[in-house]
């Protein structure tokens, strides 16, 4: 217990200083819950006392229901009993008990899912496992914030108050994305795992991995090995680098794929291909391999296109990748490519999407590849505000929307941010909240839209707390603007529960902006 007081000391003073607002956190549950549900009412009565005596019925017969009726337990512990609760199958006790139960929730939507909060019990319905784990984790933020700490997790005994709650909800778009770019930086397995339970938190349900740039070659590719062993090993200022194994990544991706965030892999081409270049000299022109690149300067690097020998490298790259990639999608990146005509670029782009698609994958490029003949299924990702989406939607495509001036987190807060760039825009948190995926983008309606998405670019981001940093609150915004309804959504309403936060990410160790427009709770 002596213990515990230290590190409950400590985290009120990581949370006390910094910059911003100081106020005591909102009485009303409603302001601890981001994104904000499609229907929330707070009914009269006391809630739902969790205490040693709690336990978790899952349905009987279902593993994904069941490892979510885990995953709960697990995040309670010890918080509120000598032993975490208990996880049966089947039926449930008549009081005392949080049920997981699927079954129709009052909305349709394999991610919806319907939340009851009473003095008796807890209801979790929802008619698919994914809808089950985002109740649950709706569940989790009317939880006080300190049971994320891991020490309240393993040594604490004291009742948890959970206020009486109906909780109608379902997602505004079906993918909701965060990317994180490994190739200029590295990040550990352990490091992007971490970011994933963070994005899981806030109900992403895709996380894009930028594995090649450059800078570097970040997965190991075993027809062709001196990607890893010679490409992974550099980074932005001549770092050490580093690359995923196959079975590492493929552990990457089913680690994900237990909190329902599917892993969407990138393999940056024709441009932003320098550390390929390296590995591989044949894939230049000249037959030369070129230098390592550890600065930061794009669109000097492309493939050999006209050269069969480079096809053969981009299928055998996107066979391997494919086969340990669960998911249904493959990035082709195709951004930024100055050194090719356009005539060049468009049959390159249209020659690798026949690639992709025979190894059973859709393929999404930014949006520099909406000119060439897209197959119905590809996928455009509008980044450039002045994007040439509109050519693909046109034809029948699909976008997400990732626009640079509002989505990209590493953009800086303001003109002191220390680390982060400014190239399209000095992002505040009331800039990436306060916008409409549906009217962003001239020439890309609401019907066209399939998902929204926050890259974080690592250029001077060159440890996960530095990516940290970048990423909260702007990834909570992010969050809201992919999930809730547009006409839900207040700026006032969300800073407010925006500051709610606080308390769970000093918990759990975020190092967040203390943005100076939000008041934060202590």
């Amino acid at each position: 217990m002596i213990r515990l007081l230290l590190v409950s000391l400590c985290c009120v003073a990581i949370v006390s200083c910094g910059r911003g607002r100081e106020e005591a956190a909102p009485a009303a549950a409603a302001h601890a819950l981001v994104p904000l549900p499609e229907t929330v009412e707070w009914p009269a009565g006391d809630g739902f006392l969790l205490t040693g005596a709690t336990t978790i019925s899952v349905p009987s017969g279902n593993e994904r229901a069941a490892w979510i009726g885990r995953y709960l337990s697990e995040l309670v512990g010890l918080a509120a009993g000598d032993a975490p609760p208990a996880v049966n199958a089947g039926s449930a006790a008549s009081t005392g008990v949080i049920q997981l139960r699927l079954a129709s929730p009052a909305v349709p939507g394999s991610e919806a899912y319907e939340l009851t909060v009473s003095s008796e019990r807890i209801v979790v319905a929802a008619g698919d496992p994914a809808g089950l784990f985002y109740g649950v984790q709706t569940l989790r933020q009317l939880m006080p914030g300190w049971i994320d700490h891991e020490a309240v997790r393993a040594d604490e005994n004291r009742p948890i108050r959970i206020p009486a709650a109906r909780i109608v909800d379902r997602p505004r778009f079906a993918s909701r994305g965060a990317m994180l770019d490994v190739a200029r930086h590295f990040f550990s397995v352990d490091e992007v795992e971490r970011y994933i339970d963070l994005a899981a938190l806030y109900k992403f349900n895709r996380l894009h991995l930028h594995l090649s740039d450059d800078q570097g070659w970040r997965i190991e590719i075993k027809s062709w090995p001196n990607l890893a062993m010679k490409g992974g090993m550099t980074e932005v200022g001549g770092g050490p680098g580093g690359y995923y194994t196959q079975a590492q990544y493929a552990e990457l991706a089913a680690y994900a794929a237990d909190r329902f965030v599917t892993i969407v892999p990138e393999i940056d081409m024709p441009g932003h291909t320098n550390a390929a270049l390296a590995s591989y000299g044949e894939l230049n022109c000249d037959g030369v391999a070129r230098p390592p690149y550890t600065g930061v300067e794009v669109g000097f690097s492309a493939f050999c296109v006209e050269k069969d020998l480079t096809y053969k490298f981009i299928d055998d790259v996107v066979r391997e990748i494919a086969a340990v990639t669960p998911g249904p999608c493959f990035h082709i990146g195709g951004d930024e490519v100055k050194t090719l005509t356009p005539p060049q670029y468009i049959a390159f782009i249209e020659r690798v999407q026949k690639i992709v698609q025979a190894h059973g994958k859709q393929m999404i490029g930014w949006d520099e590849i909406a000119p060439a003949a897209l197959l119905p299924t590809t996928l455009v990702q509008h980044w450039r505000p002045d994007g040439a989406s509109t050519t693909a939607v046109e034809k029948g495509a699909k976008v997400i929307i990732s626009v640079a001036s509002r989505a990209y987190l590493d953009m800086k807060y303001d003109e002191a941010t220390a680390i982060g760039q400014d190239w399209a825009a000095r992002i505040a948190v009331r800039d990436a909240y306060d916008w409409d995926p549906a009217t962003v983008a001239a020439g890309v309606p609401a019907a066209a839209i399939i998902g929204v998405e926050a890259p974080i670019w690592t250029e001077t981001l060159a440890t996960i707390a530095d990516v940290e940093f970048m990423a909260f609150p702007r990834l909570a915004a992010i969050a809201e603007v992919a999930w809730t309804p547009q006409a839900s959504r207040r700026w006032d309403d969300f800073a407010r529960r925006l500051g709610a936060q606080a308390p769970r990410w000093a918990a759990l160790g975020v190092n967040f902006y203390r943005a100076p427009e939000i008041p934060w709770s202590r």
